[in-house]
C-alpha cells in the first residue's frame, strides 16, 4: 500500500527555510529524513510546496465560484489528499480545482510546487 505523508509545519518552522541563520539546520534535518527514506527505498513521489502566501483557494457555493488568496480554510476543514497537475497557469488550475467534489462543501487549495532540488552531496 502506498501512503502520502502530508507534512504540516508551523509558520515559525516554515520561515526557517529562508532565514540565513536557521536554514542550514532546517534543511539539514529534512535532508537527513529524506535521505533515510531514500536509502530505505520507500519514496514513490514527493514535492515541497511554496509557502501558503502563494496559495489560492476556490469554493463553489450556489453554483458560483469564489476565489480567495491564501489557504484560509475553515478550522473544521482538514487536508484530505493531493493531486499534482500540470497546466499552463493559475487560471487553468483553478478551473480544474473548482470541479473537485470538495469545492462544493469545503475548499480546494491551489499552490505552486517548488522546482526540484539537487540531491544532497554525500
Amino acid at each position: 500500500m502506498q501512503y502520502m505523508l502530508l507534512l504540516n509545519e508551523t509558520a515559525e518552522e516554515f520561515a526557517k527555510r529562508n532565514d540565513p541563520a536557521e536554514a542550514e539546520a532546517y534543511w539539514g534535518g529534512w535532508n537527513a529524513f529524506i535521505g533515510a527514506m531514500a536509502q530505505a527505498g520507500i519514496i514513490v513521489k514527493g514535492d515541497g510546496l511554496q509557502g501558503p502566501q502563494t496559495a489560492t483557494t476556490v469554493r463553489l457555493r450556489d453554483g458560483k465560484r469564489a476565489v480567495q488568496d491564501g489557504p484560509f480554510a475553515d478550522n473544521k476543514e482538514q487536508l484530505g489528499g493531493y493531486f499534482v497537475i500540470e497546466v499552463p497557469d493559475l487560471d487553468a488550475a483553478l478551473a480544474w480545482a473548482v470541479r473537485a467534489p470538495s469545492a462544493s462543501y469545503a475548499s480546494v487549495e491551489v499552490r505552486p510546487v517548488l522546482p526540484p532540488m539537487a540531491p544532497p552531496s554525500a
